[in-house]
């Protein structure tokens, strides 16, 4: 029997269907599908089955010194033991074994790791299969022509594994213990996620020193013939143009000037054509750019594109290659569109160009080419929407890659106002080129008419702006991911998934991402205490070493025992000072928690947790006194800047994934929850026949609403109502429960209110509507992300809400612990 390994489920399915041309079957082996025909079986793995770890001596934080883990023994083990189960049976059924798993530094570990689990059990012949993307055509070439693992690449992976657990475990030990943050909420650091994190608090750092200077612009309308169009005011500064304006008293006058002119003649007009060339081909971060900029985070653009690939539609989405190979041919792959909808005109179109040479960028590789489709067309039907657009956004991608140039002309006209000069710029698309197929370009004209010298144009307006000079922007996730890549920082399969982390940990929040207090706190103490910890000298010497082994000019020894040398000289830094980088770190946690002053004490309005996991709002006076506010018990708090003009206080956004929401000032809900007295609006369906209860519209000081018995908590019958709205009760009863029926009126939108009906209906039809019997029933899981899962050992609702988040974001791909929590939290309501 002749065993195949592939990196995922989906793949062996795919994989398996293309080798038996349709007549694989599939068989469960210790809850792992394995699909078979004739003497060949295939199995998925799950990513990485077996992991690296301390052994379980070194488990317990507090009695191991963190220093300790420099030197530990790290071993290795199943993280995935049903998987590897059923791959060391199958291994003792085999005569032969190939590796086909994804080929980059990470696929080739996996591959390498399933390797010593079949040589464990059998030395039969293992041979590796590698490609590109997973359609008949190359899958079937691969595997017509197997070559052997490359042990030196594996090496470079498992080299990144054990340096990135050395330095995790290590200095999260250390940070964590000394602030004394354990349990959920300790203080992550990692040798690619603090360079990054320090990239994004430098540029916080950078708009909070930024001083604004004032300046003023002066616009003005010119028209001939009717035809008006704006002109820019500038002036003569050291032979540049200069349009800003600095002193306001220059300003006015010049705009006094202007405005008491009725033309302005025309000075000189200049014509020219530019050639506009098309994009090169997609890499990993040029991807992710294009991406962004249709509203995907790096992580989702990541994710569906290696469901693309997976199921056969574009190739291997993990590039730095900007140069398609030679044995590309872009006529057959344009054909291959020719009869399908919406890409069949444009590709004709192209087909129908004299030469069709590919446009070529800066980076060229051997190893995958530049992302682009297979020509193995999807139905629509079975993608969904994102899918459909990051695929046509690949497709566009590549005929923009094999189309002509753009050419425009510019249109560039100055003239004079009593010696004042205004200029307009106009630019005209003459021949649309790559634009015609890739509409994510800008092609926009700016209109300005044709004009000669000398021609006395009208003013008909003139507009003096006042303006400020404005910080740096923060970077956006695909312009990190770019900015990573510029300084060497992580790899291409990895920088989209440091950025999540950060999300993941709290460090950062919102997009584009903006550090918290406790991300700013450990940068400031690594930079005083540490500076290799948050060095990019430091992690992009590291990945030239890791290249360096994949390349097989270093060893997997040489260079982890450097990385222990390089941490070994972060703890001498560090030794001394356990006890400052503990204080403010503390400080800083609770800066980030803060929201006010104690109304009864003048203490610190604090956010805390309580032994049960749920958030309230405390006094840091406490025991001394014993003030509290609630919160929302669905979300995770964060601090907003906003603050509340009545009490000073800062509002709160409770982060409940797409369910997040702003509770506003917890003082101002509590109050108005005071004020508000119950509505009785029914008798209690659980107790109202035996002990009188009723049913009352309640304001929770939590800011939350529901319909709720009077007995509570005697009788805790509840229904929730909506978070926002007013509630109005209609005279309208409902037959079955005898209750009033409720409507909600928005406040923006009272014309189109939400007819809630009667309250017990209307959460019954709620139940129905959201009861979670499948994984598929929960928002954001489609069936390729419940095969995932499935792979993962998460069948059912059941196994969803058991599950460790972070375990779950590491075993699958495009699926965040943050998402996990969401889906559990779902499951919980």
């Amino acid at each position: 029997m002749e065993l195949i390994i592939t990196e995922k489920d989906n793949a062996a399915r795919r994989i398996a269907d293309i080798l038996s041309d349709g007549g694989a079957d599939a068989e469960r082996r210790n809850g792992v599908n394995v699909y078979g025909w004739g003497g060949k079986r295939c199995v998925g793995l799950s990513g990485h089955v077996v992991g690296v770890d301390f052994p379980g001596e070194y488990s317990d934080w507090r009695d191991v010194q963190p220093v300790e883990l420099i030197d530990a023994e790290v071993v290795k083990s199943p993280t995935r033991e049903n998987i590897v189960a059923a791959l060391r049976s199958l291994a003792r059924e085999a005569d032969e074994a190939v590796i086909a798993t994804d080929y980059d530094r990470e696929g080739e570990l996996i591959g390498k790791e399933a390797y010593e689990l079949i040589r464990a059990e059998t030395d039969v012949p293992i041979k590796r299969v590698r490609f590109s993307s997973i359609t008949e055509t190359e899958v079937k070439q691969a595997f017509a022509e197997p070559d052997d693992l490359d042990f030196d690449l594996a090496a470079a992976g498992e080299a990144r594994q054990i340096i990135d657990l050395i330095w995790g475990a290590a200095l999260t030990r250390f940070l964590s213990l000394s602030a004394r943050q354990l349990g959920d909420d300790f203080i992550s650091v990692g040798r690619v996620q603090s360079p990054t994190l320090k990239l994004i608090v430098d540029r916080e750092r950078e708009i909070e020193a930024f001083d604004p200077d004032d300046y003023w612009e002066i616009a003005a309308e010119l028209a001939k013939n009717g035809t008006s169009f704006e002109a820019q005011y500038f002036y003569d500064d050291d032979g540049s143009e200069a349009e800003r304006i600095w002193e306001e008293s220059e300003a006015e006058s010049a705009f006094e000037r202007l405005h008491e002119q009725a033309t302005a003649t025309v000075e000189s007009v200049r014509r020219r054509t530019r050639t506009d060339a098309p994009p090169a081909p997609f890499n990993t971060t040029a991807f992710i750019q294009a991406a962004g900029s249709l509203g995907y985070s790096a992580q989702r653009a990541m994710s569906i594109a290696e469901e693309l690939y997976t199921a056969g539609y574009v190739t291997y989405p993990r590039t730095d290659n900007t140069v398609y190979p030679d044995d590309l041919d872009p006529e057959d792959l344009l054909e291959s569109f020719t009869e399908t909808s919406p890409f069949g005109e444009d590709a004709a179109a192209l087909l129908g160009s004299d030469d069709i040479e590919p446009t070529r960028g800066d980076t060229e590789s051997t190893d995958h080419p530049p992302i682009h489709p297979t020509g193995e067309f999807p139905d629509r039907n079975t993608l969904s929407e994102d899918e459909w657009e990051v695929y046509e956004l690949i497709v566009r991608r590549f005929f923009a890659t094999v189309a002509e140039p753009a050419t425009w002309e510019h249109l560039r006209v100055v003239a004079d106002a009593d010696g004042l000069r205004l200029k307009a710029n106009g630019k005209r698309l003459i021949e649309a080129g790559y634009h015609e197929v890739y509409p994510y370009s800008s092609a926009s004209e700016t209109h300005v008419p044709d004009v000669q010298e000398g021609e006395q144009l009208a003013i008909e307006d003139v507009d003096l702006q006042a303006k400020q000079t404005q910080p740096p922007r923060r970077y956006g996730q695909s312009r990190l991911v770019s900015k990573m890549e510029e300084m060497g920082i992580g790899t291409k399969a990895t920088r989209h998934g440091t950025i999540e982390k950060l999300y993941d940990r709290g460090y950062i929040d919102g997009d584009p991402p903006r550090p918290t207090a406790l991300a700013k706190a450990v940068v400031d103490a690594a930079e005083a205490f540490a500076e290799l910890i948050v060095s990019e000298e430091m992690t992009a010497q590291l990945e030239e070493d890791m290249t360096a082994i994949a390349n097989g000019e270093a060893t997997l020894e040489d260079v982890t025992d450097e990385s222990r040398e390089m941490l070994e000289r972060v703890f001498e830094e560090l030794h001394d000072s356990r006890e400052a980088v503990g204080e403010h770190l503390q400080e800083s946690l609770k800066e980030d928690r803060t929201i006010g002053s104690c109304p009864e004490c003048g203490s610190d309005l604090v956010i805390r947790k309580s032994r049960h996991g749920s958030y309230f709002v405390g006094c840091d006076g406490y025991p001394e006194c014993e003030y509290t506010l609630p919160l929302p018990s669905k979300g995770e708090p964060l601090v907003m800047d906003e603050t509340c003009e009545e009490h000073d206080t800062h509002h709160v956004k409770m982060l409940a994934g797409s369910d997040t929401f702003v509770h506003g000032c917890p003082r101002c809900q509590a109050e108005a929850a005071d004020e508000n007295e119950d509505r009785i609006i029914g008798d209690c369906p659980e107790c109202g026949d035996e002990h009188g209860g009723e049913l009352a519209i309640k304001h929770l000081r939590s800011g939350s609403r529901l319909v709720g018995c009077t007995r509570y908590p005697e009788c805790e019958y509840s229904l929730p109502l909506p978070r926002r709205g007013e509630i109005e009760v209609l005279d309208e009863r409902c037959e079955e429960h005898d209750l009033p029926h409720l409507r909600i009126l928005d406040g923006d939108d009272d014309d189109d209110p939400w007819e809630l009906g009667c309250p017990v209906c209307n959460y019954e039809a709620y139940q129905a509507r959201n009861a979670v019997e499948d994984l598929e029933d929960l928002d954001g899981v489609g069936s390729k992300t419940a095969e995932k899962l499935s792979a993962a050992g998460v069948e059912s609702p059941a196994d969803l809400a058991g599950v460790e988040p972070d375990a779950v974001a590491e075993q699958v791909r495009g699926v965040s612990a943050e998402q996990v929590r969401d889906w559990q939290a779902d499951l919980e309501a």
